[in-house]
């Protein structure tokens, strides 16, 4: 199937909308007797435990969230705790709560339903303490299970069509999406959140790049089938969705001396019996890209219309990065996701910090030019100091705030946000719109795993940048073409991606 014939994911995308409708005829209900487990297991492997990180940097988590790592040609290698804290701090487990029910887990990176679908893997060259290989993390012990032995970091970066920062890291983790683990819940809706899930874990891994000072960049133009052979998964359930390069190194990986193996590791059923939703197997297959001379000539200039300039009246945002003193470590292991909003305003200079730290580009092959972003940001603002309630665009060339219609939109955003009390009690929204025609004619399918990843990414900078002000926020779903419509005639021809609710969390509810 070819990437290039985007009614796939167009098909896909109106299938998966939300409207009043669906959302009053949907008869779905949750087995919970068959909920799926949210760890995956190897029995036959035995545990590396990793040094648990209590070491913090000196960062502010302001200043990591909103860099964006520039290449270097000096070595940064990292050590065995340095990758433990990245890992930790992407999707370890940061607290627990009991019910009755039983324990709850809860990852640094928020996770719709916190079902926890994506899964890391390491591919490594000889690291200190760590000798070459690809590991599996488990968050459940905070160790590495080896599935490889030996350098196979070349084979990644075949798969890249040799994209620079993977041939140059010495690290490189790669994400998967579990369907089943998601789908339980969320049905063939699962691959959008695919993107968001996968996102939040993005923006922990850039961020704690940044405070490690290790380069990182997001790749996601690679042959899908090598990847997925070479993690040894079973692609009718779990699929390889991105790869984030780690630190530099002169030592190059050479190609091993054998071919990649089947292996075929036992691993542990997620649940009893599994519900098949093809939907997403067809979209995941429309997107994958075949060769290497494919995945080059994906990569590359990103040419999306950028926006009209402002016609109505604009205000300039008054961002402080050096308001939160916090580490990034702090920051994450205080986030979670709020439960509830006051209905109280957050200061300009907040919101402004908010969104200028939360909006800087992202280190990825498919945003070229840098800088570059495929989503737009919508706002429904409710409760902020010195800025009317009403309906804005976010200019980031020279960060203005568009109005675009002045009034009190909390009904409006509630229902938008399918009718929940969280967008009509938060102090803002934000809304991700994309031009998801010029995207899917631009990157063909695959564009839309990249405005979808990229709505998660920004969405999870929201959470870091929020708990690192002491705020709340929560990512949301809502109801496609009405918040387009609302947001219209600006809007018209864009698509809904994602919505972050942001404001003052209610203490204990998140």
């Amino acid at each position: 199937m070819s990437n290039r014939n985007t009614e796939t994911a167009t098909h896909y995308h109106e299938q998966t909308k939300h409207s009043y409708r669906s959302v009053r005829s949907d008869t779905h209900s949750l087995d919970f007797s068959n909920q799926p487990v949210p760890f995956k297991t190897y029995p036959g492997l035995k545990p590396i435990p990793l040094p648990h990180p209590w070491e913090e940097t000196e960062i502010t988590a302001l200043s990591a969230v909103s860099a964006v790592t520039s290449p270097t040609k000096e070595e940064r290698i990292p050590s065995l705790n340095d990758l433990a804290r990245l890992l930790y701090y992407s999707a370890g487990i940061i607290r627990q709560r009991n019910y009755p029910g039983g324990t709850l887990m809860f990852r640094a990176a928020s996770c719709t339903g916190a079902l926890y679908e994506v899964e890391l893997y390491v591919v490594c060259g000889d690291l200190p303490e760590l000798p070459a290989g690809i590991y599996h993390f488990s968050p459940k012990d905070f160790a590495l299970y080896q599935l490889r032995e030996g350098d196979y970091r070349a084979v990644v970066a075949q798969a890249s069509g040799e994209e620079p920062h993977v041939v140059a890291a010495p690290v490189l983790v790669l994400s998967t999406g579990t369907y089943w683990r998601n789908a339980w819940k969320y049905r063939a809706r699962t691959y959008r959140h695919f993107g968001w899930d996968n996102g939040t874990i993005v923006a922990h891994l850039l961020a704690m790049g940044s405070a490690l000072q290790l380069p990182t960049q997001l790749v996601l133009g690679f042959v899908d089938r090598e990847l997925n052979q070479l993690l040894d998964l079973d692609s009718q359930r779990e699929v390889t969705l991105s790869i984030v390069s780690v630190g530099t190194t002169t030592q190059k990986s050479s190609a091993p001396s054998t071919k990649v193996e089947v292996l075929e590791l036992p691993t542990l059923p997620l649940s009893e019996r599994e519900v098949d939703y093809p939907e997403m197997r067809t979209l995941h297959s429309a997107t994958a890209l075949l060769s290497e001379k494919e995945v080059t000539r994906w990569q590359g200039q990103t040419s999306i219309q950028p926006l009209p300039a402002p016609q109505g009246p604009v205000w300039k945002l008054d961002p402080d990065p050096e308001r939160a003193p916090d580490s990034i470590e702090k920051v994450i292991r205080r986030r979670g996701s709020s439960r509830q909003f006051e209905q109280t305003p957050i200061s300009l200079q907040e919101f402004s910090t908010l969104l200028y730290c939360s909006a800087q580009g992202i280190s990825a092959d498919f945003l070229e030019p840098a800088g570059v972003l495929l989503n737009d940001w919508y706002l429904i603002v409710n409760a902020v100091e010195d800025l009317p309630s009403g309906a804005y665009v976010l200019h980031r060339e020279g960060w203005l705030l568009e109005l675009l219609k002045e009034g009190d939109f909390r009904n409006e955003a509630g229902f938008l946000g399918l009718e929940q009390r969280l967008p009509a009690d938060a102090s803002a929204n934000v809304f991700f719109l994309a031009d998801l025609e010029a995207i899917l004619k631009r990157l063909g399918n695959r564009g839309y795993r990249a405005v979808q990843l990229e709505a998660g990414i920004l969405g999870g900078k929201l959470y870091l940048t929020a708990y690192a002000q002491r705020l709340g926020a929560t990512g949301l779903t809502f109801f496609d073409d009405a918040v387009v419509e609302f947001f219209s005639p600006h809007a018209k021809g864009k698509s809904s991606i994602f919505l972050m609710a942001l404001g003052h969390g209610k203490k204990g509810l998140s």
